[in-house]
Parts: C-alpha cells; structure tokens; sequence
C-alpha cells in the first residue's frame, strides 16, 4: 500500500505476512466497520447464537475505554472471564492493522485461559472501534474479517468504497429496517456493493428483526468448516 499522510507527515502501511493457522487453533475473525453500525450487537448476536454449541472467547478495542467489552458483560452473552479489551489509546486501526501487539497479546492470555485439549477454543471474535470506512485488520492477526456499515449513513456509502467495503471477507448493511426512514434505497447498496466488491459476498440485515443475525451466522458458520492450514 502507497504511502499518504497523516497529520501532515508520510504514513505508510506495511502488512504482516498472513498468518497460518494451524489445525487445532480457533478461528479468529475480525469485525470492524464505522461507529454505530453495530459492531458490538452483532458480536453480541452471534455469541447467543454459538454459545452452546461452540467454546469462544470476544476481544474488544476502544480508544479509552471498556465500553464495548462492558456492553457484552452486562448482557451476559459470555462468561464475563471470556471478553477482553484492548484500549488503543490512539486510532483504532493502529491496533488492528499497524502494531498488533496489544491484541497478539490479549489472544494468546485468552488462549492460555480457555483452550484445552479437552474443551478447545473454537472461535475468537476481534472487534474493532470504529473508524469510518478505513479499518482494516491485519492478516497477521485475523483469519478473515466481516466489515459493518448501516444504513443511516445513506445509500451512497458502499459506491464510496474503502478498504474495509471493499476487501473485507464479508460487508454487513445492518439496520435495514430504518431505510425508508432516511431515504436509503436497499437495491443500489446491493447494486454498488456488488459493483466493487465484485466476487466478495455481502448480506444485507436487521437485527431489530432478525436478532439471529441469520445470514451472517450462516456466514460464520461456513468459516469454520474450512480447513486449517
């Protein structure tokens, strides 16, 4: 990736080489997309939905805080000890794509925790705070990444494109239910998510009607029959 500017000065981004997972290792999948698009309803979601079926853990990042990760405790949509966060102290996406060390760290303490021989770990969500359409997760932290945009933000907003709507492994449109009340048209996100994500899938939801989150569970579910490296 070329170099641009950040603050005025030259700000490059330079990609960890993909990492390989080994058979035995739990899934990890990376879930970023802007502020209020639903990030942290749909981890929340998909926990309820696997919880009983698989062994998971969530790791969450936030500028400052915990708010995410406290979210999901008071929800009770995992044992408490089974979310962990990360606060980034700067951008989110330095912590998920440029230095990955904070969150290497936090996976290998809940792998510590939770993964046996007896009872493995399954699965491993990263949620990322939101920054606009440009988070992306490094290949060397997540093995595939679902990136979330809303409605609210109006149909324009997958032509936009981006990295995160366009390379992500799958591209999320939640709150679907509120588009005839910002004027949204569901058939040009479709149309102009298609355009340029080409092959890459996309699904379109609401969790207000469906809480299941059923075609990216279905997603989830596929991702974890792949075979490990």
């Amino acid at each position: 990736m070329p170099p641009h500017f950040l603050d005025g000065e030259p700000h490059s981004h330079i990609e960890r080489p993909k990492r390989s997972r080994r058979p035995g290792e739990p899934l990890r999948i990376g879930i970023g997309g802007p502020v209020g698009s639903g990030k942290t309803a749909l981890v929340a979601a998909l926990c309820r939905q696997l919880r009983d079926e698989l062994s998971l853990a969530v790791l969450t990042n936030d500028i400052y805080t915990t708010e995410d990760a406290d979210f999901l405790r008071r929800h009770a949509v995992l044992p408490d000890e089974r979310i962990a966060a990360v606060q980034t102290g700067g951008c989110p996406h330095t912590a998920i794509r440029d230095d990955i060390t904070a969150n290497l760290d936090a996976i290998d303490d809940l792998i510590e925790a939770h993964h046996r021989p007896e009872s493995p770990l399954d699965l491993i969500l990263v949620e990322s705070g939101g920054d606009n359409l440009t988070a992306t997760f490094s290949s060397g932290l997540v093995d595939v990444q679902i990136f979330v945009i809303d409605v609210a933000g109006g149909d324009k907003v997958p032509r936009k494109g981006g990295p995160g709507v366009t390379y992500s492994d799958l591209l999320v449109v939640n709150k679907t239910d509120l588009a005839q009340l910002v004027g949204a048209d569901l058939d040009v996100m479709r149309r102009d998510a298609a355009a340029v994500r080409q092959d890459r899938p996309t699904v379109l939801i609401s969790l207000t009607q469906d809480p299941t989150a059923g075609p990216v569970l279905t997603w989830v579910r596929e991702q974890l029959c792949v075979p490990t490296s």
